[in-house]
Formats: structure tokens, sequence, C-alpha cells
């Protein structure tokens, strides 16, 4: 089934709902504000499967705080998303200022948004820190056996990987 962008929203609003209770003002003003959150606030008309991956992502963020938690929990919210889009995504979860638990893939993205990390290998903790602390050379060929370079700017403190395939290396 097709849905407007406002109604996977209000789905968003389903663990404050009893059985069959019908949205109501305040759950329409709680989207409406989740949407403008996530810069969506224009297209609450449309049709959720007319918009963009990143576009859907943005929405199905907003459906996360449709339901006003106070803590996030997302999985791979850049996954399949051009890096326009995976910054977008990543700039509105970060401006939230909420306590985010997220499974990020990308180590350069978790690098630039996240505090702390936690590094899971075959379901033990294997890892925990803050991304200076945590994404070294080292670690990362460790944890996934690859050869990388940690650039670290001076100015930010933050650190940028870049990894070295076999062929660079040969």
């Amino acid at each position: 089934f097709d849905f407007s962008v406002l109604d996977v929203v209000l789905m968003g609003r389903s663990p404050h709902k009893k059985m069959l209770e019908r949205d109501n003002l305040e759950d329409f003003k709680i989207a409406r504000s989740a949407l403008a959150k996530v810069g969506m606030e224009s297209f609450e008309k449309r049709m959720f499967s007319t918009l963009s991956g990143g576009e859907q992502q943005r929405v199905i963020l907003a459906r996360a705080l449709a339901q006003q938690t106070e803590c996030l929990v997302l999985d791979e919210p850049t996954n399949h998303l051009d890096i326009k889009y995976q910054l977008e995504i990543m700039d509105i979860v970060k401006g939230l200022h909420a306590t985010v638990v997220a499974a990020i893939h990308d180590l350069n993205i978790a690098a630039m948004y996240c505090d702390r990390l936690v590094a899971i290998k075959n379901g033990l903790v294997v890892g925990m820190g803050t991304p200076q602390e945590l994404l070294t050379e080292e670690f990362i060929y460790d944890m996934y056996s690859v050869h990388s370079k940690v650039a670290y700017d001076a100015e930010s403190g933050r650190i940028n990987i870049i990894y070295l395939p076999k062929h660079w290396r040969e």
C-alpha cells in the first residue's frame, strides 16, 4: 500500500495509541513538527513511494522523531544513500542533540558524527572509545583485515580514514 508522507510519519504515533484510536490534533502537530525537523514539511501530501532514497530516509527519521522517545536507535541510517544524503541525514541526527545509538559501517561517517564508538566483531565487543582513540590503523586492520592510513586534522581533531587496497600497496 502506498501512503502519504504525513501518514508514514503519523505511524510513529502508534505506540501512544489505544487499539483503533484515531490520530488527533496533537498527533498531527507532532508529526508536522517532526517533518519540519528533517526539512520535509512541504512533502506531507506526496506519496512515500515517489520520494528519492534520501527523502525516504528523512521521512523515516521523522517517523522515529514522532515517537518522542528519549533515545533513537538507528540501523544503518545512511545505507544505500549518495554522500549528499548521507551527510544530510547525519547532520539532522547530530543536530537533534539527543541520545542516538546507531549501527554505522562507514568508519569515516562514524568518525565525523559519533562521540563514542563500540566495535563489535562476531557478536563480541572488541573496542570502545572516541573515534580518535579507537580508529587506529592497527585497530582497523585487526577488525577488518584491511590496511589503512588514518589522517588527523590538527585544527578540528577529526580523523579521516584512507583505505589502502592491495593494488595500491604493490
